[in-house]
């Protein structure tokens, strides 16, 4: 259980235990108005807005959503992305935004609570850095999907590339379809569903974390060990699929727990022979 802390600050922090390791949470869940930034815009989601982004940049895209925001517009809908690199990118404000088409590479990136969707495809690092908020991409994603994300939840209900949730340190990562090779690589924390196929090498050297697994596994990467199911693993999957209208192909029961094998918490101190065995 949390334990109250006292910082040195003398405000109070909570600490939560992670299979031997501890976590520590500075907003607590009452603590409501910490959770917005203070250049945070007051937005309306009854107030609507539409932009045409065909002949514009990624900086005049990324402008014009904060133009509309600082207007007030919680939904914003951006026609013709043209696949461009680097948008809707650093939003950290509520806001529903519609994407109507594809984007380039490292899309999404960097917000923290915006409810994004794009209708098309993404290519690599999307949502790098994600703190919190809704990204979901209606085709395929590139590699590196959902780099380094921290919270929030993010969904491609299509095939993702390699390295998806690389170093991953909190949230949910959901793939409606197949992931490429070395997914979940240095996985710290957080849960990622894949429905389908895991290429090779699926969470090569995680330290914390859970993974999902509908479909075949090509092989598990270093310190990835299989872990049984559990009714609470079910419920949360039930739960959390169901808000994307998503189900495992071959029931929840049947899907592939994965999670760290901690041979490599203490890898410094083993001794040469105990390293081989590990690696």
């Amino acid at each position: 259980m949390a334990n109250a802390l006292k910082t040195d600050a003398g405000e109070s922090a909570k600490t939560e235990r992670l299979a031997g390791r501890s976590q520590q949470i500075f907003f607590l869940p009452e603590e409501e108005e910490n959770f917005l930034y203070p250049e945070a815009a007051e937005v309306d989601f009854e107030k609507k807005a539409t932009f045409d982004a065909a002949e514009m940049n990624a900086r005049e895209i990324n402008r014009k959503i904060r133009a509309l925001m600082a207007e007030g517009a919680g939904s914003i809908r951006m026609e013709n992305p043209g696949a461009k690199h680097s948008v809707a990118v650093g939003i950290l404000n509520r806001l529903k935004l519609e994407i109507a088409g594809s984007l380039g590479y490292f899309g999404c990136g960097l917000s923290d609570g915006p409810v994004i969707t794009v209708t098309g495809r993404v290519g690599w690092s999307c949502a790098e850095n994600m703190m919190s908020g809704v990204v979901v991409v209606e085709k395929n994603a590139g590699s590196t999907f959902g780099a380094a994300i921290r919270g929030g939840d993010l969904v491609c209900r299509g095939d993702v590339g390699g390295r998806t949730g690389i170093c991953m340190k909190g949230g949910t990562v959901i793939v409606g379809g197949r992931a490429g090779a070395f997914s979940a690589f240095m996985m710290q924390r957080g849960r990622m569903v894949i429905l389908g196929d895991a290429g090779i090498n699926l969470g090569d050297s995680m330290y914390d974390g859970t993974i999902y697994v509908g479909g075949k596994i090509a092989s598990l990467g270093v310190d990835a060990v299989p872990a049984d199911m559990t009714e609470t693993d079910i419920g949360w999957l039930s739960a959390k699929l169901a808000l994307y209208g998503m189900e495992a192909p071959n029931g929840l029961e049947n899907l592939t727990k994965i999670v760290a094998g901690k041979q490599l918490w203490n890898y410094d101190s083993l001794e040469p022979s105990e390293k081989k065995l590990v690696l």
